[in-house]
């Protein structure tokens, strides 16, 4: 598990269903640590892009350049800059 580390974002509104277990979960979470509803369940979701078959299933995708800067634009960036040397 990766534990939650303060950090700027670019936040976007977004509608999710989810059910009063999971509210409370996050609710009860977020007072543990102190960060905000929207922090921890932006972190844990982030914790998807650890898994290896989903992974996989991007490098198989036909325009998966464009869905790994999406997913991964810290990466994007140290692609470009090792490239302008």
């Amino acid at each position: 598990m990766k534990f939650i580390k303060p950090k700027e974002k670019t936040v976007n509104k977004t509608i999710w269903e989810v059910s009063d277990r999971t509210k409370h979960t996050v609710k009860f979470y977020a007072e543990y640590t102190g960060f905000s509803e929207d922090e921890v369940v932006d972190t844990f979701l982030l914790n998807i892009l650890d898994d290896p078959d989903f992974i996989a299933w991007i490098q198989k995708k036909r325009r998966n350049t464009r869905i790994a800067k999406q997913l991964f634009p810290e990466e994007a960036v140290k692609e470009s800059a090792s490239g302008e040397n």
